[in-house]
């Protein structure tokens, strides 16, 4: 059965003239138009009692995730000739390409970070050593490959020389399938880890 309600304008005369809109019920009691509208409250400064999760926020990663991360193996540091193995830290789990190696990879390629490594924001600060055959300044990118997050930043600090050893620091804002790549010159270096916090 449908049903329609009227809205009658009634004019009143007191001092001036005032119009108002009286809503005439519905015959089963209930009331539609303007009136019958969900209101919509003004914000208030408190949370609300049951709100959606905001629209960025992602599952939690678990290591069943590290399944579908292809990544990086690391190797034996393999040095430039008159280099010695122990220049980079981490040698016997790194990886290169002959101009830019690596240091400090995971034996699996995944890191699991200790709560010593978890910065108070929540990102995972990890040490790498870098070795350059290519001369120049190290810079460090980072995506991840697996979600959406900011990318990953690098701490590469100075007085290290154009060529050779080069200590940073790499910080991954989130869990997850990262893919790093360090470039010095026109030599660039990509490897793929998966981190998760222990």
């Amino acid at each position: 059965m449908l049903t329609l309600c009227v809205r009658y304008p009634i004019f009143l005369l007191a001092t001036g003239l005032v119009a108002v809109s009286v809503l005439a019920s519905c015959s089963d009691g209930s009331a539609t138009g303007p009136a019958a509208a969900p209101s919509r409250a003004a914000p208030t400064s408190g949370p609300a009692e049951s709100s959606p999760p905001p629209a960025t926020a992602t599952r939690k990663v678990t290591m069943a995730d590290a399944k579908a991360c292809p990544v990086t193996r690391p190797s034996r540091f393999d040095p430039p000739p008159g280099v010695e193995h122990e220049v980079l830290f981490g040698a016997d789990f790194s990886y290169g390409n002959g101009q830019l190696w690596v240091g400090g990879l995971w034996p699996t390629g995944i890191i699991a970070a200790e709560p010593y490594l978890v910065e108070p924001d929540g990102s995972i600060g990890i040490k790498l050593g870098w070795y350059r055959v290519a001369s120049g300044e190290l810079t460090i990118t980072g995506r991840r490959t697996d979600g959406p997050a900011p990318p990953a930043w690098a701490d590469v600090p100075s007085g290290y020389g154009d060529s050779g050893f080069q200590a940073s620091g790499v910080h991954f804002p989130t869990e997850g399938c990262w893919e790093i790549t360090g470039t010095v010159g026109s030599a660039s270096l990509t490897f793929v880890t998966f981190i998760i916090k222990a």
